[in-house]
């Protein structure tokens, strides 16, 4: 499907094809065209950083260590969630920085449980309180499955989140959060809630992206359709990370271009148009992660290939234990 991608140049022409007016904000100055994009540019016009630190099953007392490397490092992007139990860790760290909280992009998830109108905003000032800020860059549905306080799903608000959405609507207006999203959404589900009246469309769907699991129709449907990816588990789950890195056709070009096989599948990402997460709580790895390179076109299709031409593997999957066919 991807055969006809040509490196960066002709995909970020690709992303932008319909709102020319971003691609000349989506790069921080320091890089040409030519190169991976630092940024990519919301629909509000905010530009969020192609590169985050996922903090997902960060060990406590680490998760606060990894936060400083990340932004020591040259990270300005801490993807967390209300369900890691770490937003206060997280915060601590970011207040103990010597980085302004309007440089860091945080975001963080509404968990299941609380989609009802009347939690939502019980449960961001939570999180706003652990992180210590009083906004939050962006805000996401974390699954797309309502859960009621005792656990049983809550069929109306799973089938139709606008509610759950209106509200997140509200709190944009209120200054608490300033882009909203989705997480886990494919494109039936996106299709239900973007078929209303919505003010504010989903800017972001983070979803898990990676070789095994490569999701090229989602990625092409939504950059048709201005929401941008993101990709977590980018090396694959963590019981896959290894089998990832000895891919064959990664470990060629990381030999190739002298650079490692994780930053060969990071690159990779940010160049089909995704933001990625790359979790880590190691200072070496953090550092590893943040360093990509724009992958020579014969490179980036080979692996675009090889990931896509072998059945699709889905590592995360909740779907039995809430009795949700979620990806349907």
């Amino acid at each position: 499907m991807y055969a006809s991608f040509y490196g960066i140049r002709r995909l970020t022409q690709s992303i932008y094809t319909h709102n020319p007016l971003r691609l000349k904000n989506c790069y921080s100055s320091h890089r040409n065209i030519s190169s991976l994009p630092t940024h990519f540019t919301l629909p509000s016009g905010d530009k969020i950083p192609s590169i985050a630190l996922g903090v997902w099953r960060s060990e406590p007392g680490k998760v606060g260590e990894a936060v400083k490397t990340a932004l020591n490092a040259g990270y300005r992007h801490i993807d967390g969630a209300w369900i890691y139990g770490n937003e206060a860790e997280v915060g601590r760290a970011i207040q103990e920085s010597t980085i302004p909280r309007e440089q860091i992009w945080l975001t963080s998830k509404l968990w299941n449980t609380f989609h009802a109108p009347e939690d939502i905003e019980t449960t961001l000032d939570e999180s706003l309180a652990k992180l210590g800020t009083d906004y939050i860059d962006l805000y996401l549905i974390h699954w797309p499955v309502a859960l009621k306080k005792n656990q049983d799903v809550n069929w109306e608000l799973t089938e139709n989140p606008y509610p759950t959405w209106r509200k997140m609507e509200e709190l944009v207006e209120k200054g608490k959060i300033r882009n909203i999203g989705v997480s886990n959404f494919n494109t039936r589900r996106l299709q239900n809630l973007t078929g209303n009246p919505l003010k504010i469309r989903p800017a972001v769907n983070q979803v898990e992206l990676n070789f095994w699991f490569p999701q090229p129709d989602l990625l092409k449907w939504s950059r048709d359709n201005d929401i941008l990816l993101e990709a977590y588990s980018p090396l694959g789950s963590a019981e896959r990370v290894g089998q990832s890195l000895s891919v064959p056709e990664v470990k060629e070009i990381a030999k190739e271009l002298g650079i490692t096989p994780a930053q060969v599948l990071i690159s990779w990402h940010i160049q089909r148009g995704a933001v990625v997460l790359p979790k880590s709580v190691t200072p070496s790895r953090v550092e590893e992660n943040h360093h990509v390179v724009s992958l020579p076109p014969a490179a980036f299709e080979k692996l675009e290939k090889a990931a896509t031409s072998h059945e699709p593997q889905r590592g995360s999957d909740p779907s039995k234990r809430w009795g949700v066919d979620i990806f349907n």
